[in-house]
This record gives C-alpha cells, sequence and structure tokens, in this order.
C-alpha cells in the first residue's frame, strides 16, 4: 500500500518531466527499513496514584524512502516514511501511563499501528525547500524519538547554504503526531489545552572559525510564546587524540497572545510568578567536555529562571489524542526528569567510554548524575532533585549480525517535585539498505 502510495504521488509531480531527469531522480534514490525492538519499564517507587509501573514491549518498523533530484537548475523530489509498530507484550494495568503504545477505547494497548509521512522537495542550487512530514532537530525544536517510534510534525521547511559557513532555516509547523499515537494534532505548550495554529521558527548557524560556531534561532508558537536561543560551540584541539569542547546555551522565552492575557486553555501548568500560568522564561546552561583517547567527561551547569518552567513544544496536555512525550535542547533533558523546572539550578557530570580504544569497537558505556535545586512549585520552594543514569550500547561488528545494536538505559530519580521513579528500556534495532 505504501508504495502504491508512493508511486502515485511521484507521478503526478512528474509526469511533464523527461526521461533524463526522471533516470536522475531514481538513480539517487536511497531506501532503508529500520527496525527497533523496545522494553520499556517505568517503576513508580511512591505515591498511590496510577500508575504504580508502566510495562510494555513492542516491535517498530520504518520505511524511509528519500528519492533523488530531477536534474535542471530546479530539482524536485519526493520522500517517505512509512512508521508500524507492533505490541508484543502489555496488559490494561502494566499499559497506563504509556507513552509508546496507543491506546483502545478500553484504554488497553492497541494490537499495533501505523502511519504514512510524505514529504515533498525542491531544491535550487543551495537552498532546499520541504513540505510535508518532518523530523527536525533544532534548538528551538527537537522531535522525540525516545520510544519504539519516532515524533513527527507537518509543515515547511526551507535550508539554505548559500552563504559560505552560514546555514540558514526557517518555516512553519502546522501539526504534530505523538510518538505513540496515529493522531494528529494541533500544537501547544506544555500543560495548554488549546490547539495553537501555528508555529514558525527561523535562524541559522554561523561557522565563525574551524574551530567555532555562532547559533542564533527565533520561534514563536502561536497564542503561547516567543522564544530566542542563542548559542555558542567551541572546540580546542589539544592534542591528535586530546580536546575540550566548550557549549554554551541562552534561551529568553516571553509569553504571547491569549497566553499572555491568562485565556484559559491557552495557559501553561506548573508554578508561575503571578500564578496566572503566564509563560516567562530565561535558562542558561554552560557545558565543557574533555576528551582524551577513548575517555569523555562532561560537567556543566544550569539555571532556569523563576518566572515559569523553562517550555517548548510540548502536545501531552490536548485531551485523547495520545500526543504525551516530548524532547527539549537541553543538556538535562534526561531519562526521566529534565531538570527545567521555575527557578532550578542544577549542576551534572557525565563519565563516557568508548572501548575502541581498547581494541573493542562498537562498544560504548556512559554514567551521568545530575543534582537540581531552588525548584518553585505550587506547594512550596527550594525543593530539590537528583537523577543517575547508566547507558551501555554495543552494534555487532562482524559475523551473521553484523550491524545489529543493542542497548540499555538505567534511570535513577529521586525528587521532591515529582514521583521517585526507576526506569529501565533495553533495545535491539538493525537496519537494511533496500536500494
Amino acid at each position: 500500500m505504501i508504495k502504491k502510495e508512493i508511486a502515485a504521488t511521484v507521478a503526478l509531480g512528474c509526469f511533464a518531466l523527461s526521461t533524463n531527469a526522471f533516470a536522475d531522480f531514481l538513480s539517487d534514490s536511497k531506501a532503508t527499513l529500520g527496525m527497533r525492538n523496545y522494553y520499556f519499564n517505568n517503576d513508580n517507587r511512591d505515591g498511590v496514584a496510577a500508575p504504580s509501573k508502566t510495562e510494555e514491549w513492542a516491535q517498530g518498523f520504518m520505511l524511509d524512502y528519500k528519492s533523488g533530484y530531477t536534474d535542471g537548475t530546479i530539482g524536485f523530489g519526493i520522500d517517505a516514511l512509512g512508521l508500524m509498530g507492533v505490541t508484543l507484550d502489555s496488559g490494561k494495568g502494566r499499559h497506563v501511563g504509556s507513552t509508546m503504545i496507543p491506546s483502545e477505547s478500553d484504554n488497553r494497548a492497541v494490537d499495533q499501528w501505523s502511519r504514512l509521512g510524505l514529504t515533498g522537495k525542491v531544491k535550487i542550487s543551495k537552498t532546499e525547500l520541504r513540505y510535508g512530514t518532518l523530523i527536525p532537530k533544532l534548538p528551538i525544536l527537537v522531535a522525540n524519538d525516545g520510544r519504539v517510534l519516532p515524533q513527527t510534525f507537518e509543515g515547511g521547511q526551507i535550508t539554505s547554504g548559500e552563504f559560505k559557513d552560514l546555514t540558514l532555516i526557517g518555516g512553519r509547523i502546522e501539526h504534530a503526531t505523538g510518538r505513540g499515537s496515529t493522531d494528529q494534532t494541533g500544537l501547544a505548550a506544555m500543560g495548554g489545552t488549546r490547539e495553537s495554529d501555528h508555529f514558525d521558527f527561523g535562524g541559522g548557524d554561523w561557522k565563525v572559525t574551524k574551530d567555532l560556531t555562532a547559533q542564533y534561532y527565533y520561534a514563536n508558537l502561536d497564542n503561547y510564546y516567543n522564544q530566542q536561543f542563542f548559542g555558542l560551540l567551541h572546540t580546542l584541539t589539544i592534542a591528535d587524540d586530546q580536546s575540550l569542547k566548550t557549549d554554551l546555551r541562552y534561551f529568553k522565552t516571553d509569553s504571547s497572545g491569549k497566553n499572555s492575557s491568562g485565556t484559559s486553555g491557552y495557559r501553561i501548568s506548573g508554578y508561575t510568578k503571578n500564578g496566572d500560568g503566564e509563560i516567562d522564561n530565561r535558562t542558561w546552561s554552560a557545558t565543557l567536555i574533555y576528551t582524551l583517547g577513548g575517555h569523555a567527561i562532561t560537567a556543566g551547569y544550569q539555571s532556569v529562571s523563576d518566572g515559569s518552567s523553562f517550555t517548548q513544544l510540548n502536545q501531552g496536555s490536548l485531551a485523547g489524542k495520545g500526543a504525551g512525550g516530548t524532547s527539549l535542547y537541553l543538556y538535562t533533558d534526561r531519562l526521566i526528569q529534565s531538570f527545567n523546572r521555575a527557578g532550578e539550578r542544577t549542576s551534572f557530570g557525565q563519565y563516557a567510554y568508548d572501548f575502541a580504544a581498547m581494541g573493542l569497537p562498537g562498544l560504548k558505556a556512559s554514567v551521568m548524575y545530575l543534582s537540581g535545586d531552588n525548584i518553585k512549585t505550587t506547594s512550596g520552594d527550594n525543593q530539590k532533585e537528583w537523577e543517575r543514569d547508566i547507558s551501555l550500547d554495543y552494534i555487532l561488528q562482524s559475523g551473521t549480525f553484523k550491524g545489529v545494536g543493542l542497548g540499555w538505559r538505567n534511570g535513577k530519580s529521586n525528587s521532591e517535585a515529582s514521583r521517585d521513579q526507576d526506569q529501565n528500556r533495553v533495545t535491539v534495532s538493525y537496519s537494511i539498505p533496500l536500494m
């Protein structure tokens, strides 16, 4: 079915093109089938409210087709993304709180779910316009890929590399589909129950020198907020296998439209300075990453102002859509917590090791610890929380199963601002090139 729809779309878009142009369109095409087997276990260690535990197992398939461009000054193409999930193990009691598998009308996990995304694209020189299904990874919008299938967005994006060392990006997002859903929704901010009409964004990355990159992005979520981002990335090469990376980030987020006026449904949840649900936040962070051979040591600090929590797109409060699950462009956005609450100050450190340095390529491990304090909530001030995360990954390097990836994530969080949690995730992934 997916192949038929792709073929029909391509035919309609290219019927007037010459045989040679269409041949270029096909010869540069690529298609891969990605498979991800995902076990998820989140255990709430305190509190009596449901869920006490969410535990599920699912298999995901992602057919990713990317066409080439037709020949000529203006090149045309089309991409297609077919997603399907299959429930392997779940139960009504263990499905409560799930953000991985959609729910039936009786709140049980569905047996399987799927969706199709199409993206038309046009390229002129070094500028590309894409319209359709997008999976953005930008400082002001990061698509979440933390479960068996990724979150996707619908809209248009233009990317230009016409100027040397400068990449410019802009666009408009109009809809989203959650990682554990097949339902398309409008857009919202954390706790907002009314859909925004659109999300506009623009900005760019400027490679000032080969070692220094400056970033600026602006975003507007209609009737919720305006956000500006400033970033600096610098890498100091000390020796062939030794470097120090500096990552500085600053976000300025202010209310906009109906959120400014306190209109019901557009207010965000959690603590706000005047108790009116209005967005008012400044968040900055400084991170150093020192690498030596296979070793990497990360140390950083993040500060969130106390006007409101740091916020970006979050559709989780839109009723009945299964749109929960979001990612933030913060070093502190981890397995369980994001350390982005109003007033929160977070110190964090991580040690990672790449075992290729010991002659074991494909094996990587890390452990991270984060500690936050000065949290303001509606129930009190100066609350604290911490989280410890462990990750272990291995990609088979040879044999019949070469390329199969194995991953384990373990997180433990203790928080005065939310429930204590223990979490485990186990994944097996593999990608097959089809063309």
